[in-house]
């Protein structure tokens, strides 16, 4: 397994790749993600037990979609069942895969007491569970959880941008997945700069832009309509594309033609 370093351009490139990946079977890949997002929030009804769960099986689900991505390429029919695939691949990588699971969930719950030290939570939390108007200063504190919610999740998400598939196909341990995910990340760090910014436009900009036009035109609740779809397939479209990253930062056999 050898670790690649790539031009800053190839973020545009793992976008192209990643819709050329989708097209070879967008039903199956929108199967999985709906999947992922409806069991995920039938697990966040349970307290504290269904987050955590989400969290700890979050790196084994990583595995069954990166999994999918390589049957597309060989145009192998996509199963659900392959969410378990790294379960299935023996004691050793299971072990290795929960492991990490547990690691990603105290990563979250330490970034989730992080920003509960610099945020009102108090303020916010009857904002999402009533129909209160939103006022400066609890708009404030929006503004606070998603900057320093991203700027505190960066080192995470480098740590496990690529530890799942390095447990299950290049039989790492845990450190050295962790390790190994982070190095590569920080090796091509201006290629994920414009990689992550092209997604935030599409993902994030793109709805909201929608949603301010139609509650220009008075047509507010229809906009959930167009957002959610738009959405959907954006999220799908970026699942796709991590395989990308994986294949240019690590050096494997097959290629993937851009779009």
């Amino acid at each position: 397994m050898k670790l690649n370093s790539v031009a800053p351009a190839e973020g545009y490139t793992w976008i192209r790749q990643g819709i050329w990946l989708f097209r070879q079977n967008p039903l199956g890949f929108l199967m999985l993600v709906f999947m992922y997002i409806f069991v995920a929030q039938l697990a966040v009804i349970v307290p504290v037990i269904g987050v955590f769960a989400v969290l700890l099986l979050t790196p084994t689900l990583a595995v069954g979609f990166m999994t999918a991505c390589r049957q597309a390429i060989q145009k192998e029919r996509i199963s659900p069942m392959v969410y378990l695939i790294a379960l299935k691949s023996g004691a050793l990588v299971r072990k290795r895969i929960l492991q990490l699971g547990i690691v990603y969930g105290v990563l979250i719950i330490v970034l989730s007491f992080t920003l509960s030290l610099l945020v009102d939570f108090e303020l916010l939390i009857p904002l999402m569970t009533s129909d209160k108007p939103m006022t400066p200063e609890s708009l404030r504190q929006i503004y606070l959880v998603l900057f320093f919610g991203a700027i505190f999740y960066i080192p995470i998400a480098m740590l496990m941008w690529f530890s799942p598939v390095l447990i299950a196909w290049a039989d790492m341990s845990v450190a050295q997945a962790l390790f190994s995910s982070f190095l590569a990340c920080w090796a091509n760090k201006a290629a994920f700069f414009l990689y992550l910014a092209i997604w935030s436009l599409i993902l994030i900009a793109i709805p909201l832009m929608v949603g301010m036009i139609f509650d220009a035109i008075n047509l507010g609740q229809a906009a959930s309509f167009i957002i959610a779809p738009l959405s959907m397939g954006g999220l799908t479209l970026m699942q796709c594309s991590f395989y990308a990253t994986w294949k240019a930062c690590f050096t494997e056999d097959d290629v993937i033609p851009t779009a």
